[in-house]
């Protein structure tokens, strides 16, 4: 059994050492445990103290892609480096590495594929109010889309199975948090949490800049979710309201033309068309929507055998060579 455990970084010289200092090299049932940091564009010198720390892989960017990009790109190499198991942490030590083997344990229990480190949001101080209810507010979203009973969806503490590596997605190009859980949970994969520990703040948020700017992407991130995993919902929704409001609007007209007032009312008249029209025409798009997310699981299906071909072919070259 072979864990990796990956961390993401952008110029992080001053903490991943502090983060390396605390990963394992050795847990009850896994054989080999290796480190991956993913160098996203780092302009400092994190690959230097990431290899001077003991890190076994690095996978680099020339430019700065976003954490999203990194967890794809790592979770890409673990599945080449033949990873059963692997660990996703932060390279500025927000989370307890001594809760990796809780983390990993329902994975090696045959248990769960994927699961997320829940962490105690009502009790860490350096989180704002705003930044609380916003992390309840998504982790609600995320419960509702996916059917999973994830307390803490933002958490970037998670252990992911070989096989659940192989059948999650990021589109997202802000954080891979979110959609991912989304996306085990409407696949059907095993998904838990288990409460994980926080240690002290030792650099502002990277993704929250400011709270305004958290509010607005974090609003963008929620409204994409509904869009892209519940389109059908999204679009029939917006379309029966547009239809109703038009038809509001139209018996508003009625009534007036009845009364012998109508014609100074012409414009209700054109705004109930046009609302009516586009009531039909969101309606129409919610049925193509539908009919285009069946064919994005199918494409997503066909996806998963060519990774997991390329896998164990690749798998079956490096036992053939080191015979």
């Amino acid at each position: 059994m072979k864990l990796i455990i990956q961390i993401p970084c952008y110029n992080e010289e001053k903490t991943l050492p502090t983060a390396l200092r605390e990963l394992p090299r050795r847990l009850p049932g896994i054989d080999t445990i290796e480190w991956l940091v993913i160098d996203d564009g780092s302009t400092d010198r994190t690959v230097e103290v990431a290899k001077r720390h003991g890190v076994d892989h690095v996978v680099s960017f020339k430019k700065n892609r976003g954490l999203a990009e990194g967890f794809k790109a790592g979770m890409d190499a673990c599945i080449s480096l033949g990873a059963d198991i692997i660990v996703n942490t932060d390279a500025d030590n927000q989370y307890n590495a001594g809760d990796i083997p809780k983390l990993i344990q329902p994975i090696l229990d045959g248990k769960a594929d994927y699961v997320i480190g829940a962490r105690p949001i009502a009790e860490i101080r350096h989180f704002s109010i705003i930044k609380k209810l916003l992390q309840k507010f998504g982790s609600y979203v995320v419960r509702r889309v996916s059917n999973t009973d994830i307390p803490d969806a933002p958490s970037g503490f998670r252990a992911i199975s070989r096989d659940a590596a192989m059948k999650l997605n990021v589109f997202n190009a802000y954080t891979y948090t979110l959609e991912t859980i989304i996306q085990a949970g409407r696949k059907n994969m095993a998904i838990t949490w288990v409460p994980v520990r926080v240690n002290e703040d030792l650099r502002p948020s990277r993704l929250v800049k400011s709270i305004p700017s958290y509010i607005k992407r974090s609003v963008i991130t929620i409204f994409r979710i509904f869009a892209v995993y519940e389109p059908f919902s999204f679009f029939i929704g917006i379309g029966v309201a547009l239809f109703l409001i038009g038809v509001g609007i139209g018996i508003r007209f009625l009534y007036y033309f009845i009364t012998g007032a109508g014609t100074g009312h012409i414009q209700s008249l054109i705004l109930a068309s046009i609302l009516i029209v586009m009531g039909f025409q969101s309606m129409l798009a919610a049925l193509i929507v539908d009919l285009m997310s069946v064919n994005r699981m199918l494409l997503e299906d066909i996806q998963y055998r060519l990774r997991k071909t390329a896998a164990d072919t690749g798998e079956k070259k490096k036992g053939a060579g080191k015979k």
